[in-house]
């Protein structure tokens, strides 16, 4: 039952494909007919019969009448093969104008690296690069010598509170208490 059915199927998907293509054959032969029709009428609008003198003149002048018609014929075509080219300029500047707004030039993710101030400057300098930057051997050292001179200092404390504690008639009071 079941490879009868499968046939079955199978031939209704020829016969429907044939009368698919049978279809689409009758209708490319009405669009054939069609447009020999349009060309036909366009023929027959644009180009009148051509009458054709008997006498040399009569051609001659002919002649120059279609020549005349051809050089304008020609112009034309220039004129519109030069609007073709400047409109396809245009086309890929803009292109290309659109091509560097989206940005398809993918920037690579920038690494972190651990450089000294030597490597660095070796990169940016290259060969001229003579001087030692080692940073730790150009820190000073610090005294301690320094640093009891810095508490003697804020022991003192702020000036500010000192000339103010010292003006006016209680400061001088306790200048000539602290003397005594």
């Amino acid at each position: 039952p079941l490879q009868k059915r499968n046939r079955a199927i199978t031939a209704r998907r020829q016969h429907l494909k044939s009368v698919m293509l049978q279809i689409a054959a009758t209708e490319l032969e009405k669009e054939e007919g069609r447009r020999e029709s349009e060309k036909q009428n366009y023929l027959s609008e644009h180009c009148p019969p051509l009458h054709i003198p008997g006498s040399m003149s009569e051609v001659q002048e002919l002649c120059k009448q279609l020549h005349a018609k051809i050089d304008v014929a020609e112009e034309e075509k220039y004129d519109m093969e030069m609007r073709v080219q400047k409109s396809t300029k245009e086309l890929e500047d803009m292109n290309q104008k659109l091509f560097d707004l989206r940005g398809k030039f993918k920037r690579p993710p920038l690494r972190r690296v651990r450089m000294s101030a030597d490597a660095m400057l070796k990169a940016l300098l290259g060969s001229k690069h003579k001087v030692c930057m080692d940073l730790r051997a150009n820190l000073k050292q610090v005294k301690k010598e320094d640093t009891e001179k810095e508490r003697d200092l804020r022991d003192v404390g702020d000036w500010r509170k000192n000339i103010e504690e010292k003006s006016g008639m209680e400061g001088r009071k306790k200048m000539f208490e602290s003397e005594s």
